[in-house]
């Protein structure tokens, strides 16, 4: 069997938005994703469906699998003939031993790539307004790790530290912090050099105590920030309280987990973390196109050999413009076919997939609904016309009710795709239920429906219990009923759209103070 390549990739420190295109390029194509504990989730929830996941995090005396076994993973499946991706937090070379299996990769003849990432040392204390470098402070960055075996003493020269005059990082050090502050001091540093431990840095997690080299121990104490955390000190970390950007955002600090489907949340994903939210992207369904051989009396290749005979085409989901147009293309149709038919939609986001093939809509009713489309439609449309239907396979049946309401119209109701319910469970999916729990219960943490499928593909994860204590955001009245059958306490768009539903979202859990201060022109 042909052998496969591993690539050592960075994941970055958390925010998913730093990881780098190479990387999303080659995650992509993985067959295989072995990942660390000091991976983000919002990466950890991006990773492609279809890849085998391998969870071999390590935490501070706790291994899920030594180093020695996770060296031997990696080259039973690249000898399997896969395509490898070892995902590590931050870069692959900055104390994340990725040498080390590189040199196995090597003994077993095993291609290789690196792909760096951006490190936690620069990135979480800029993100905290602290520059490592600045002219008119420190000239030096120094990066230490500051994990020690357990019992022993760090083996640092703490009198060569001191005499570098720069900024100190440590990663991995928060449980030897007080060991490291005091062997700075007693080694000649001033006790009153700025310091700081920053907590979960580039997610919406991220807190960070400011104080000093003398002092941080005692403030650790007093207020316990979890891990992962690390150590700055130098001059720089006084800077911390004036270069502050990050907590300036109005969903600084928000979580915001996206449920629809994977192709239709980069739109609603960049418009939350432009706010600052950091943004979970966990589907609950997958759309699935319905097979010409699966429809039953009708099926869109018919429709589409006489579509000349069609007045209306109406679409009531951006997934159902997605799969006409791809079954036109799978069908060879000639998009000019449709110069003569006007098309409705159900709202504005259908609208805009519908301008991306260059076809702008004919209508879209002011509520959008679909019975609200159903009575805008039959107003519209002459008794005599005959219209196209191209949906989901459990639409509402409002739709169809209003046109038939007074006057019977001439309808062809054609089911082009189904939802289904994106399993968490099972040996490689069970840590992605186990993260969805964590998430459902955590309160910085709010969920996005954007359908009653959505609802139903979540919390079929979930217990009652657990459904109680979550957050959520719905973009219709229909949705969030069917939220409330599980007990989610919900808030609801003012109107069923995307802009609504971000807006409904930074109202209720926004920056409130800074909100008001931008809307007053600050």
């Amino acid at each position: 069997m042909k052998k496969g390549k591993v690539w050592l990739v960075g994941a970055g420190p958390g925010d998913a938005q730093l990881l780098t295109k190479k990387a999303e390029k080659i995650i992509e194509t993985a067959d295989v994703i072995i990942y660390d504990a000091l991976v983000g989730q919002a990466v950890i929830a991006g990773l492609p469906e279809k890849s085998e996941k391998v969870y071999v995090g390590k935490r501070s005396s706790h291994h899920a699998l030594p180093q020695d076994e996770i060296n031997k993973c990696l080259v039973r499946y690249a000898g399997q003939g896969k395509k490898v991706v070892r995902l590590k937090g931050g870069d692959p070379f900055l104390f994340g031993r990725g040498g080390e299996e590189i040199e196995e990769l090597i003994r077993s003849e095993i291609d290789y790539e690196v792909v760096p990432g951006i490190t936690s040392a620069l990135a979480v204390p800029a993100y905290n307004g602290i520059p490592v470098t600045h002219r008119d402070y420190c000239s030096s960055l120094h990066i230490i790790t500051g994990h020690k075996r357990q019992g022993q003493k760090l083996k640092l020269d703490y009198t060569a530290l001191c005499r570098m005059d720069g900024t100190l990082v440590f990663l991995m050090g928060v449980a030897s912090t007080p060991e490291i502050c005091d062997g700075l001091t007693d080694a000649g540093m001033d006790p009153e050099m700025p310091a700081a431990l920053l907590s979960q840095g580039t997610t919406a997690g991220q807190r960070s105590l400011i104080s000093t080299v003398s002092q941080l121990p005692q403030k650790m104490q007093e207020e316990p920030l979890p891990t992962p955390a690390i150590l700055v000190i130098g001059k720089v970390c006084a800077l911390a309280d004036k270069f502050r950007w990050y907590e300036k955002l109005p969903l600084a600090g928000t979580r915001v987990v996206l449920t629809r489907p994977c192709q239709r949340m980069q739109r609603m994903s960049e418009q939350f973390c432009s706010l600052g939210a950091e943004v979970i992207k966990m589907p609950a369904i997958r759309i699935c196109p319905i097979s010409n051989a699966e429809m039953a009396d009708k099926s869109l290749t018919q429709a589409l050999k006489q579509i000349e005979s069609y007045q209306w085409l109406v679409f009531t989901s951006p997934s159902g413009v997605d799969v006409f147009f791809e079954q036109c293309a799978e069908s060879k149709f000639d998009i000019r076919r449709l110069s003569s038919v006007k098309i409705a939609v159900i709202g504005s986001g259908t609208g805009r997939r519908l301008e991306l093939h260059g076809i702008y809509a004919d209508l879209m009713p002011e509520e959008y609904s679909a019975a609200a489309l159903g009575d805008a439609l039959a107003q519209r449309a002459d008794r005599h016309d005959r219209i196209l239907i191209a949906r989901a396979e459990a639409g509402s049946l409002d739709l169809l009710a209003r046109l038939q309401k007074d006057v019977h119209h001439d309808v062809d109701d054609i089911a082009i795709y189904r939802t289904e319910v994106v399993e968490r469970t099972g040996e490689s999916t069970g840590r992605d239920a186990d993260m969805l729990k964590g998430l459902a219960v955590d309160k910085r943490t709010v969920f996005v429906f954007t359908s009653a499928s959505t609802v139903r593909g979540t919390v079929i994860n979930l217990d009652r219990e657990t459904c109680r204590q979550m957050r959520a955001v719905c973009i219709g009245e229909q949705t969030a009923q069917e939220a409330k059958r599980y007990e989610i306490p919900v808030q609801v768009a003012e109107r069923a759209d995307e802009e609504a539903l971000v807006q409904k979202v930074l109202e209720c859990y926004g920056n409130k103070e800074l909100i008001l201060e931008k809307g007053r022109g600050r």
